[in-house]
């Protein structure tokens, strides 16, 4: 299968001459399927929904994880209400490393490392996170890592997760997750509760700054449960 994923493009860039040429690589079996990839940063809502509104993608693929919900669930609910089948792709489904607990309170990270940039209550109250989310793994039956990918898995939207790997085991581990028991209806709604009260933790992760493409701007102007700015 060919799939041609756009990257970074804002959403006035892509025109209707673009979205035709699009629809035309579709149509002449040059592409299989298109997808928008947004980011680097956490945001771009206008762009997301439009990838869902427009008839041409297949797919969009945004940071969504346990820590990081939004603006992925806006998405998810975008498709909802428009009825589009645009499935979303899973970028960072461990959150840089704490659902895997590859960065834990001892670790080192190098100067080159983008999460040595990550302020300090980012590590901190991740770490807390994990800790009130122990209950996925309790059972023995999956991993931290494993209900992270679980999780996300549990949205019918979700079609594939991106993580990253480092070592052999972590391609088994992170490819089992797919056999490992689904959450429970209970499991899910204990997260989401956890989620909503921000886990219960007395402050922030500092990591709002650096939370949208636009300065923050269209987070605030959608406010994670409305439409965002017309495109």
């Amino acid at each position: 299968m060919e799939f041609l994923q756009l990257h970074n493009a804002n959403v006035d860039e892509v025109t209707p001459e673009v979205v035709d040429v699009l629809r035309e690589f579709k149509e002449e079996g040059r592409v299989d399927a298109l997808g928008w990839a947004l980011g680097p940063s956490i945001g771009w809502l206008a762009e997301g929904d439009a990838t869902v509104e427009m008839d041409v993608f297949d797919a969009v693929q945004t940071v969504f994880n346990l820590f990081e919900q939004e603006p992925g669930a806006h998405f998810i609910d975008t498709i909802r209400e428009t009825g589009s089948d645009t499935s979303v792709i899973a970028r960072v489904p461990h959150s840089s490393g704490l659902l895997n607990e590859q960065v834990t309170p001892e670790t080192e990270l190098a100067d080159d490392d983008h999460r040595s940039h990550r302020p300090a209550e980012w590590y901190e109250t991740g770490w807390e996170k994990v800790e009130a989310l122990r209950f996925l793994e309790a059972s023995g039956e999956r991993t931290m890592g494993q209900a992270a990918i679980a999780w996300l898995l549990a949205h019918d939207e979700v079609a594939s997760v991106t993580p990253t790997f480092r070592t052999r085991e972590d391609i088994d581990e992170w490819a089992a997750a797919s056999d490992v028991p689904p959450l429970t209806d209970a499991e899910y709604d204990r997260v989401q509760d956890l989620y909503d009260a921000n886990f219960e933790i007395d402050g922030d992760d500092g990591m709002d700054s650096l939370r949208s493409s636009v300065d923050g701007e269209d987070i605030e102007a959608a406010g994670l449960d409305k439409r965002a700015a017309t495109y």
